[in-house]
């Protein structure tokens, strides 16, 4: 095992789950552990207290004239149930077919060591970095980020920057370097629907009373007509539509056709908006999701209830032109407006966040493509991402600079599920990529 790998080895131990209050000293001891780090590559190195877990700021010394890039991840990691699922201990990392298998090792500590480690040996081998380098690593990316917006605007003047490198994406297929130039936004709800005031006998009282069970199948059922459109008035109507030239190049991806998703996922055919792609639908085009949907008796066996209540959880993923709050509110209408009579609905606003876009032809665009095909010996194919990283967006608006993700993680590195791995070549090769990187965007 090489030395990188045994560095990896040790950032993946920390058991840093943001969600659980039980591992709050994990989390801080592995934001320790990674200040240690990058001040013994010689950056001048921070530890910012937040409310809830620190955040992780290096830099080496700013030199007037210069580019300045802003290189952001994060050490916080997804909780790891169903452990039985796991085929090896979550936070032991292992090496088995040429992956790193452990909680974190995609998402995303394999991915931001990678640049930590690029910078390192280009100190090394040059004396220096040819740019002004900030790392913003934080902890609380798998909660949403609730104090990094405020962090940032604190700081908006140390941290002004020309660029921002980002790898918490993916690639497209292995070997395929990708360049994301998208994220899709998003929007939550929460909805419960009521009906009598306890469970009833189905029995003694079903046919006469509403059914709030049957209430939220319909609510939900008439979110999307039958082809998979959305039916929620005006949803459609600030959706900035794809370019041609999109199309035509998604088209082309290397491992981005409807059957390699279908392999992927092990769906057994695809379903969404009539006139789309897979790829289209999932990078370029809104949601209406049913992430969790509950009610009455879930036991074995049968329970003849008429129940109280039901309830489901709903998600929108949104592309650029649309608002996250009026999009809440078309959707939250939309509802009240098909509840069926004799029940009651109740509708809790989630979390929300702005999709974002930026300009893959631009001068960082190509150094981002440049560097991708150094490292990985291939032209890099532009996608816009399935997902949302609202801070993406945040920082967008708030340090007035755009993104370049750099994502190394395959479509089968299992990121939030048991098994999380990262590829070893990808490693390797993005520590190349963040060389590359530093200097493309020097020029």
């Amino acid at each position: 095992m090489t030395a990188e790998l045994e560095r990896l080895f040790v950032h993946l131990r920390f058991p840093s789950i943001s969600t659980d209050s039980t591992h709050a000293d994990d989390v801080r001891a592995n934001a320790e552990w990674l200040k240690g780090q990058f001040e013994g590559i010689g950056l001048a190195t921070e530890l910012h207290e937040t409310p809830k877990h620190p955040i992780v700021i290096a830099r080496n010394e700013y030199e007037e004239g210069r580019r300045t890039v802003l290189i952001y991840g994060h050490y916080d990691v997804q909780p790891v149930d169903p452990i039985e699922l796991w085929d090896s201990p979550p936070f032991e990392p292992e090496l088995r077919d040429g992956k790193i298998w452990c909680r974190g090792s995609a998402d995303n500590k394999g991915q931001h060591f990678v640049h930590l480690l690029g910078a390192e040996k280009t100190i090394q081998e040059e004396g220096g970095l040819p740019l002004n380098v900030i790392f913003l690593i934080e902890g609380e990316e798998e909660i949403g980020s609730p104090n990094l917006v405020p962090f940032l605007e604190k700081h908006k003047g140390d941290l002004a920057c020309d660029i921002i490198a980002v790898s918490d994406t993916g690639m497209v297929a292995p070997g395929v370097p990708t360049l994301g130039y998208g994220l899709r936004g998003i929007t939550c709800l929460e909805v419960k629907i009521k009906g009598p005031s306890g469970d009833l006998h189905s029995g003694v009282y079903g046919g006469a009373v509403a059914n709030p069970a049957s209430a939220a199948a319909r609510l939900v059922a008439s979110l999307h007509h039958d082809d998979g459109k959305i039916a929620v008035e005006g949803f459609y109507d600030a959706v900035i539509p794809l370019e041609e030239w999109e199309r035509e190049m998604w088209s082309k991806v290397p491992g981005a056709a409807d059957d390699d998703f279908l392999k992927t996922t092990g769906a057994s055919a695809p379903f969404g908006e009539p006139g789309y792609s897979m790829a289209e639908r999932l990078w370029a085009r809104p949601t209406v999701e049913v992430n969790g949907i509950g009610s009455g008796y879930q036991g074995e066996g049968s329970k003849t209830v008429l129940p109280a209540e039901a309830m489901f959880k709903l998600s929108c993923r949104l592309v650029p032109g649309q608002d996250p709050d009026i999009v809440q509110q078309q959707v939250i209408s939309h509802l009240e407006n098909h509840c069926p009579p004799g029940v009651s609905i109740e509708i809790e606003k989630g979390h929300s966040g702005k999709a974002y876009h930026n300009d893959p032809h631009s001068k960082f665009g190509k150094a981002g493509q440049a560097a991708l095909e150094k490292s990985f010996g291939r032209a890099p194919v532009l996608i816009r991402e399935g997902g949302s990283i609202p801070i993406i967006q945040d920082m967008k608006e708030i340090l007035g600079s755009d993104s370049l993700m750099l994502g190394l993680a395959l479509p089968d590195c299992q990121i939030h599920a048991p098994n999380e791995n990262f590829s070893v070549e990808n490693f390797e090769k993005g520590i190349e990529m963040s060389r590359a990187l530093l200097r493309e965007l020097a020029k």
